[in-house]
């Protein structure tokens, strides 16, 4: 869970380095290997808009969507009919804390967030790619397809929808 966490972090802090985006729309393939090179591998679609607004919708190999804001993470997975909800805090300003990203080569930054370093590629200002290593030595990579950027999103997407027969754990 905290590695998702995480992940949604590095999204957010991802284009926040690059002023002139102020939303995200993209198909996604993430991938998850440990130490004994074993991977995982999950496929969605994300939308995010400035300030602090994404939703991640993972697909395969299970289905969940993950909604982020400035101050709370709701993960709402459907297969086993439960939500949680992880409050973040105020104090994360993720594209103030971004802005810092430096370049180390054409199309390729670095940002250091939580003792992490996120490797984020690019491609005529367009993202391309996430990496880092999370809590657990697992090398995470998102590769982004179909980007889109500074497209209109309708906010409401961002408002979680879930039965009210849902176990809701506080965390």
């Amino acid at each position: 869970m905290k590695h998702l966490y995480i992940l949604l972090l590095s999204f957010s802090l991802s284009f926040a380095s690059f002023d002139k985006i102020d939303s995200f729309d993209a198909s996604f393939t993430q991938s998850v290997t440990d130490d004994k090179g074993k991977t995982l591998t999950y496929k969605g679609h994300i939308s995010a808009s400035k300030p602090q607004n994404a939703l991640w919708s993972y697909k395969e190999p299970i289905q969940k969507d993950v909604f982020i804001n400035s101050h709370q993470v709701i993960i709402v997975e459907p297969e086993i009919e439960q939500v949680i909800i992880r409050s973040i805090g105020s104090s994360l300003d993720f594209f103030n804390m971004i802005k810092n990203a430096k370049e180390i080569k054409k199309g390729t930054y670095e940002a250091n967030f939580e003792n992490k370093i996120f490797t984020i590629t690019t491609s005529e200002e367009i993202i391309e790619s996430i990496s880092y290593i999370d809590e657990f030595e697992n090398r995470v990579k998102i590769v982004f397809e179909s980007q889109v950027q500074n497209k209109d999103i309708n906010q409401e997407i961002f408002i979680p929808k879930y039965p009210l027969d849902f176990d809701i754990i506080r965390d």
